[in-house]
């Protein structure tokens, strides 16, 4: 049996550990890693200097995804609908460029899909989308404490108070898209 070729998606909607908890239950998206990308400092970034809000990174995360069970418009659906598109470089209590609300296409196609969701979703908000659509330059894995934090940290204030109602709201919103019913 040929093993499936994963797509990839890269993307960021305020603190990745948010993101990355959304996308652990969609079906389709096989590994995800929280990460850095967007910024203008040499070098692999530390948490600490991207939270600084100097290095111009933005907190992300990249998915690989199979295509057959989920298109890269419902990852884009998914992510335009489960954060705030409309705030300029904030997510709730999280403020600075490092939150932006961003999508990093890996080719035309993508650029193409992203242009479109976006237009698709304007309707559902009051305000205008604010969500950057960019190429992707270089990504950077973040620490390892940082993947997986939502599993590794249900009971944690910030996961407990922010990222459980975030879940709640996508189940309800994407029942259909979930690996697993909830």
């Amino acid at each position: 049996m040929a093993a499936k070729k994963l797509k990839i998606a890269t993307m960021g909607g305020g603190c990745f550990w948010c993101t990355e908890a959304v996308f652990q239950e969609i079906k389709g998206v096989h590994e995800i890693v929280t990460g850095y990308s967007g910024g203008n400092a040499l070098g692999k970034p530390t948490y600490k200097e991207v939270c600084s809000g100097l290095t111009g990174h933005a907190e992300v995360i990249q998915l690989s995804f199979d295509s057959e069970l989920i298109s890269y418009s419902d990852i884009l659906t998914v992510f335009m609908t489960s954060h705030d598109p409309t705030t300029l470089n904030r997510q709730g209590g999280d403020t600075g460029t490092q939150y932006r609300s961003v999508i990093y296409f890996h080719n035309e196609g993508q650029r193409e899909v992203a242009e479109a969701v976006v237009k698709e979703v304007f309707a559902y908000y009051e305000n205008p989308i604010v969500t950057e659509i960019s190429s992707l330059g270089v990504f950077y894995a973040a620490e390892d404490h940082h993947q997986n934090y939502y599993t590794n940290n249900k009971s944690q204030g910030y996961c407990s108070a922010v990222i459980t109602p975030k879940l709640a709201k996508l189940r309800k919103m994407h029942a259909d898209k979930l690996k697993i019913p909830k």
